[in-house]
């Protein structure tokens, strides 16, 4: 088992949540789509060579986001991965991905 965390901006959320939740991601027993989200500020400067989907190469950019964290077996986190990364409207979605410990 996996626990997947991404960032996403707050208007591309459900869309991205729903890519990543029809791999299977974000199942516990018999619950689906099954996450924990908070808010926050994500802030990034694209460089040379990026096309941003939010601000301007060079500029400092502030974006209300929200943090995703939700669980994931083992067969299906690469096939959630790619959803996550076709889905995402950023070039380079930031994630987070940890192996969870069977206690």
């Amino acid at each position: 088992m996996y626990k997947l965390a991404f960032f996403v901006p707050v208007a591309d959320a459900e869309a991205v949540k729903e890519a990543v939740f029809a791999t299977g991601a974000g199942r516990i027993g018999d619950y689906e789509a099954c996450c924990f989200q908070t808010s926050g500020t994500g802030q990034f400067r694209p460089l040379a060579g990026a096309t941003p989907h939010i601000g301007r190469v060079g500029d400092m950019e502030r974006v209300e986001e929200l943090k995703v964290e939700l669980v994931c077996e083992d067969a299906l986190i690469r096939e959630a991965l790619a959803a996550l990364r076709r889905a995402h409207p950023y070039e380079e979605p930031a994630y987070d991905v940890w192996r969870l410990a069977d206690l």
